[in-house]
């Protein structure tokens, strides 16, 4: 069990990509949170498999029909224990 930290640059606020992001972390059976910040980046913690991380962040590169992603800075920080599911911080 691994967790990665990510910040994604470019064009991922108000184009659905939180709740893309939500989706593809659920349909991947991954636990973690997804939040806009002030500066335009979008910040998450996606915690599952190895396998599982990878095929996600493969999405989260490609993002929304409307997104633009530029850069996603990652690094892997101490898993948390008994996480139930991925959620949207408003």
């Amino acid at each position: 069990m691994r967790r990665l930290h990510a910040i994604v640059h470019g064009r991922v606020q108000g184009v659905g990509f939180r709740y893309y992001t939500q989706h593809e972390a659920l349909k991947w059976d991954l636990t973690g949170w997804v939040k806009n910040n002030d500066d335009g980046t979008v910040e998450l913690e996606v915690q599952g498999t190895d396998e599982r991380i990878q095929m996600f962040m493969d999405k989260m590169h490609q993002g929304t029909p409307f997104a633009k992603v530029t850069k996603i800075e990652t690094e892997y920080i101490a898993p948390i224990l008994n996480e139930k599911t991925f959620r949207i911080i408003y």
